[in-house]
């Protein structure tokens, strides 16, 4: 069983090239699916994005050593599935629907379909490596950021020797920023205000950087 789905991208919401890659920086969690002899398997877990691997950069990530996930045969390619900034638009946001009322509700959100080889690491020093990385990401910009360090070492090379490493050296992504892109700049006004008094400022940020110039 091969994994061939595709995302639907009209033109208004396709992310350019930079816009892609940036997005996969950000990325902090998403769904490793893998296509076995037995199905469909799926897997959430937290990723790091490496831009200097391959040739289009790999997700990397470890999983519990118990989990069947990553002993499964892949019979293709491994989908990456990464979100962000999704949230419900209503109409009563746009000032179209008092001219005329011809507005529908929707949903707004960022995706990436990332395809690529899936590879385990099960090498100590490569999961320590990972493993700090990961948390050295997660723990900046706090207070009192939490170092590995911090941890006896004999119980953080139990830790260690409990996971496997994950990476997907990726080959193909599938991108769509659908963002109010569509529609009039006063809508577009009215989704980036009505997202904020929400208090989703993260998704009302993203609806006006991704604003089309002509709008």
């Amino acid at each position: 069983m091969a994994i061939v789905a595709a995302v639907y991208t009209p033109d208004t919401f396709l992310p350019t090239d930079e816009q892609t890659n940036e997005f996969l920086r950000d990325v902090s969690a998403a769904h490793l699916v893998t296509s076995t002899p037995n199905g469909l398997v799926s897997t959430f877990l937290p990723f790091l994005f490496r831009s200097q691997a391959g040739t289009r950069g790999s997700l990397v990530s470890h999983m519990a050593r118990n989990n069947d996930h990553w002993q499964m045969d892949s019979t293709s390619d491994s989908l990456v599935i990464v979100t962000a900034n999704d949230s419900y638009v209503t109409p009563s946001w746009y000032p179209s629907k008092k001219e005329h009322g011809r507005v529908v509700p929707t949903y707004n959100y960022m995706i990436a379909h990332v395809y690529g080889e899936l590879i385990v690491h099960d090498d100590v020093d490569w999961l320590n490596r990972q493993v700090r990385e990961l948390s050295d990401r997660f723990e900046s910009g706090r207070s009192n950021p939490w170092s590995v360090d911090e941890a006896p070492d004999k119980y953080m090379q139990g830790q260690i020797l409990a996971i496997v490493g994950i990476e997907v050296v990726i080959n193909r992504v599938e991108a769509k920023f659908k963002m109010s892109q569509n529609r009039p700049s006063t809508d577009i006004d009215g989704v980036v205000t009505g997202l904020a008094s929400d208090g989703l400022i993260a998704q009302s940020k993203a609806v006006e950087e991704l604003r089309p110039s002509d709008k």
